[in-house]
């Protein structure tokens, strides 16, 4: 099955899902058609195993980052879009697969697909709300309304656009662009960055 589930995620990356026939996903791995009900109900089916496998590791990466970080809010946003961004660089298929093809799953595993990235929002959420609270973080408030979801799904939304552009051997590595991100992070809520960054992060002002 992980032959299949990888050229499923090759194939959905690159033609989507809808236009990916069965076929296709078993000629690129060398099997026949039918060796796919061996492992898989349907192509559906197919599409809900890889993204709810690559969704659960990432939110489990999620928590443990925060969890490792402790409870400084500062450190906490600098782990929390450093882990993120790096799994989008480094698994990036399965990121672009997740992000942009998982509205075709049926509605009880969208339903599960979604609680999950609400989970995830919601851990950067408490971030923010725990560095205001604080005073670490400016305010995140604009005309009385509470924008901590809009400043969450910023920090995500740019951290999870790295698998559309980013590629291994280029002038950054996945760790330097992992920096950068969770410096822009913190940027974003007008927190300290770290003087002595890593070489490729940004420099505190």
């Amino acid at each position: 099955s992980e032959a299949i589930e990888a050229a499923a995620f090759d194939l959905f990356a690159r033609r989507g899902f809808q236009i990916t026939t069965v076929r296709d996903v078993m000629r690129a791995c060398g099997l026949t058609q039918g060796a796919l009900y061996n492992h898989f109900s349907s192509k559906d089916d197919l599409l809900a195993t890889i993204i709810r496998s690559t969704q659960g590791v990432l939110e489990k990466e999620c928590g443990e980052a925060l969890a490792k970080a402790g409870p400084d809010p500062v450190a906490r946003l600098r782990a929390f879009p450093h882990v993120y961004t790096l799994r989008h660089a480094r698994r990036r298929i399965e990121a672009v697969v997740a992000n942009r093809e998982f509205e075709w799953l049926d509605n009880t595993r969208l339903q599960e697909i979604r609680a999950s990235r609400r989970r995830i929002r919601d851990m950067l959420v408490r971030v923010l709300d725990d560095g205001a609270r604080s005073g670490v973080f400016r305010s995140l408030r604009r005309g009385g309304k509470d924008d901590l979801k809009i400043v969450a799904m910023a920090i995500l939304n740019q951290c999870t656009y790295v698998a559309y552009w980013y590629r291994a051997g280029g002038e950054w590595t996945d760790e330097q662009v992992a920096e950068l991100h969770a410096d822009l992070s913190l940027r974003i809520v007008g927190a300290p960055v770290r003087e002595n960054a890593r070489d490729g992060a940004i420099a505190a002002d």
